[in-house]
């Protein structure tokens, strides 16, 4: 049976600007063929199991050919696989899509075309200017800017110079001086206001802002590079009015997200959103123990027990999956009361449609088992890391409460990114974020002894996780309470200084 093939736009770079139909298909791709300068991010969408194809790089650095991308979609397609073809900005736009579709049709392969955000569009909003304003400019042309090795840029400056409006340039940015000065000797003024965005809608993006005349000598001072956009036209002098991109507080700030992959997203979109260039390197992956009989031992008889208490959402997803496997569901759970650390794990109990009976005024382990104690004596279950903090057990047993610990996960350092933190920490002026006393013994084993981190500002969740980050000399600012909203006012208060 032949499959399908889906060419979808990624858009300019930020990873928001993906389409929600976009999205959708890259949660169902069992095969997705990409770019090189598609983001990372995206790639987590798609299911474990989709193999994916990078096409932007093979072992000798050179770009695959593309004809035998088109190949690729054809030979993928015909072994009956639901393929997406991941493509930066628009693929019909400069994307060499239609070539794609050539191949395809000629087979008789069925497929579908998902735009996307162009960066001809989005580059030069985030830089603060409208390709378009009433004022300005009422039309629009986009120009590639690239030619063949060898070979002139086949631009119609003439007719650009004289139908007015914007001008935006992709691929030009090696071409810029011919670009101007094609504009030039069209008769366009030295004096027409021009810009040049780098790495447009990513929080690298840079930006310079000048006139017609003068804009390459400054690109080539500022030394901007490719992917960048050109944009001529008097829209181009809206730039320092209407930036609202390089506004955003933690814009030029780089912060490194230590939480597991899994649980990194709502820190991870909040920097992002606020301006900050995050770079994950999770310090920890929990590992789900699918074989524990302990753990279905006590779901077997799940009401002998009064409370269980959770002290992660690792934990709530662990305990209900296992729970699911051995036929019950949480109707087994009639009577027995439900305790959560903090908010985020009472929020995994939510989207089980079950509320924490108790959650403690400070978010930890500590406060949690205090409360514990104040409302039972047990028997209380604790479905937990292997190497959990040691003091839930430790409390819970001063106080003359009766519990049964058991592991149902454990925690791993997966070493992702490892050189490029490292590089980030020899340079300086990057932030490190840690949200579990686990993420603080992760990254500190992931150090090469004698790491220099003395211009390094360390921001931690919680009292607990702050302890941990003493325990190895690391003298760190605490949020308010052990939250992410938190965690990003600390950001943001430090930001400010």
């Amino acid at each position: 049976m032949t499959g399908k093939v889906t060419l979808v736009g990624a858009g300019p770079g930020d990873p928001g600007l993906l389409t929600r139909k976009g999205e959708a298909a890259l949660r169902g791709a069992e095969v997705v063929v990409y770019d090189r300068l598609i983001v990372p991010e995206l790639l987590e969408l798609l299911p474990p199991t989709a193999e994916r194809i990078d096409v932007g790089k093979q072992a000798d650095c050179h770009p695959a050919p593309q004809w035998r991308i088109n190949e690729i979609l054809v030979e993928k397609a015909l072994e009956g696989k639901n393929v997406v073809r991941l493509k930066g900005g628009d693929p019909f736009l400069f994307g060499r899509g239609g070539e794609e579709l050539d191949l395809l049709a000629e087979h008789h392969i069925p497929f579908e075309v998902v735009p996307g955000v162009t960066s001809a569009i989005a580059a030069p909003a985030y830089g603060g200017i409208p390709v378009t304003h009433r004022d300005y400019a009422s039309s629009l042309h986009i120009v590639t800017g690239h030619a063949k090795a060898g070979s002139p840029l086949r631009i119609n400056f003439r007719a650009l110079a004289e139908a007015g409006g914007t001008c935006v340039f992709l691929m030009g940015v090696s071409a810029l001086e011919r670009i101007c000065g094609g504009l030039l000797e069209a008769g366009m003024a030295e004096n027409t206001p021009a810009a040049v965005v780098e790495r447009g809608t990513l929080p690298g993006q840079r930006k310079v802002v000048s006139t017609l005349g003068r804009l390459a000598e400054e690109a080539r001072r500022a030394e901007l590079h490719s992917p960048a956009v050109i944009v001529v036209g008097g829209v181009a002098a809206l730039s320092d009015r209407f930036d609202w991109f390089d506004a955003l507080p933690l814009k030029g700030r780089t912060i490194v997200v230590t939480r597991s992959k899994r649980r990194a997203g709502a820190l991870r979109s909040r920097l992002r959103e606020l301006g900050a260039d995050v770079v994950d390197y999770p310090c920890i992956e929990t590992v789900p123990r699918r074989e524990n009989p302990a753990l279905e031992q006590c779901l077997a008889q799940i009401n002998r027990f009064d409370w269980v208490a959770f002290t992660s959402s690792a934990g709530v997803e662990v305990f209900f999956d296992a729970l699911w496997r051995l036929g019950m569901d949480g109707r087994a759970l009639s009577g027995v009361k439900l305790a959560a650390v903090g908010p985020s794990t009472a929020q995994a109990l939510e989207t089980r449609h079950l509320r924490a009976d108790y959650v403690p005024p400070v978010y930890d382990t500590e406060h949690l088992a205090l409360g514990l104690a104040a409302r039972t004596k047990g028997p209380v279950l604790l479905p937990r890391a292997a190497l959990g903090s040691p003091i839930l057990p430790r409390v819970l047993e001063e106080q003359g409460v009766a519990f049964t610990d058991v592991p149902v996960y454990d925690t791993v350092f997966p070493g992702e990114n490892a050189d490029e933190v490292r590089s980030l920490l020899a340079a300086g002026e990057t932030w490190v974020t840690f949200t579990s006393a686990s993420t603080v013994r992760g990254f500190v084993n992931s150090l090469e002894p004698g790491t220099d981190l003395s211009r390094v500002l360390w921001l931690c969740i919680g009292p607990q996780t702050a302890a941990e980050c003493a325990r190895h000399g690391i003298r760190t600012r605490v949020a308010r309470e052990a939250t992410v909203p938190a965690l990003v006012d600390l950001i943001l208060d430090a930001a400010k200084e």
